[in-house]
């Protein structure tokens, strides 16, 4: 089988991961502007709250996208086969090119619904999980999000159980959900799971996540363990420039604080709040910047605030 969009990409692959309260629509069209990846993530959502009454309207809010944003992934999550299907033929009507599969979030309201990280310690379910996901999605590709295991690294157990279901790509964290991000993340196992999709899976698409931190590491990474892409986390937060390999200046950086509070105007602003460090950082006067710019109540202030600061640099 064909894995659609996915099998078009030059190597490697370089896409942004879905993080939760981050890489809302507004995050997204900064990197659409400045430099997009190769493929975007929504944040996560609960196929269970897609489906209901109460949590419809969130869900369907954190899954508008820009046609330009395209190819963009929904990544949903939850522990009931049905619900998922469901769920995914409803991202479908939305018009996303495909759907992913949440298996090492460690939330743990997440996980005591059996959803996330939870999905490692029951591979049964997770087989299940994935194929009501292809049955509703049709036509679209579905991948998986996930760990190298719960407590231990159970890459050669879990890897395979999800590569057997013919996957369009998996994407690994090299942490165990006990470590969190307590330590380095295991990039050493990147060639044995480039191993076991050789052997289960020769078309599935394997993607490396994990303390990137620019994509010339990326690349030497992906040429020395044989991965074909990498998602990007933390190091993208506060460098809309990141994919386009530019380094901004602190103007730049600081003029885009003030386009991206616009695009949080309204009653939606406090949300743009936990990016002002990741944009404010590094520079002499960022502390007290920061600390102002915490204050401001919608863009206007925020632009004002900016624009005297530079005045006075």
């Amino acid at each position: 089988m064909e894995h659609g969009f996915w099998q078009k990409f030059k190597q490697p692959i370089m896409v942004m991961a879905p993080m939760s309260g981050v890489t809302d629509e507004a995050f997204r069209l900064m990197f659409l502007k400045y430099g997009k990846p190769d493929v975007f993530w929504t944040e996560f959502i609960s196929a269970s709250a897609l489906l209901s009454p109460k949590g419809r309207k969130y869900c369907l809010d954190t899954l508008k996208f820009s046609p330009k944003e395209r190819p963009i992934v929904a990544q949903i999550f939850g522990a009931e086969a049905i619900q998922i299907e469901k769920a995914c033929k409803e991202i479908v009507a939305l018009g996303f090119d495909g759907i992913d599969i949440n298996m090492g979030c460690p939330d743990k309201d997440i996980e005591k619904q059996g959803a996330g990280a939870a999905l490692i310690n029951n591979p049964v379910l997770a087989k299940k999980i994935i194929r009501s996901a292809q049955r509703g999605a049709g036509k679209i590709q579905v991948s998986v999000k996930t760990r190298i295991g719960y407590n231990k690294n159970q890459i050669t157990e879990w890897i395979p159980i999800l590569l057997k279901e013919n996957i369009a790509c998996l994407t690994v964290h090299f942490r165990t959900r006990k470590e969190m991000y307590s330590t380095p993340a295991h990039w050493e196992l990147a060639k044995e799971i480039v191993k076991l999709r050789n052997k289960y899976a020769p078309k599935t698409l394997i993607l490396g996540n994990g303390d990137i931190k620019s994509l010339a590491q990326a690349r030497e990474l992906a040429k020395k363990t044989g991965v074909d892409g990498v998602m990007f986390g933390r190091g993208v937060l506060g460098n809309p420039w990141f994919f386009s390999d530019k380094i901004p200046s602190v103007k730049e950086r600081l003029r885009a604080i003030i386009e991206h509070a616009e695009l949080f105007d309204g009653e939606h602003f406090e949300s743009i709040k936990k990016h002002f460090h990741a944009y404010a950082k590094g520079f002499e006067g960022a502390r007290d910047l920061r600390e102002n710019l915490m204050k401001t109540k919608n863009a206007s202030e925020t632009k004002k605030i900016i624009e005297n600061f530079l005045q006075n640099r």
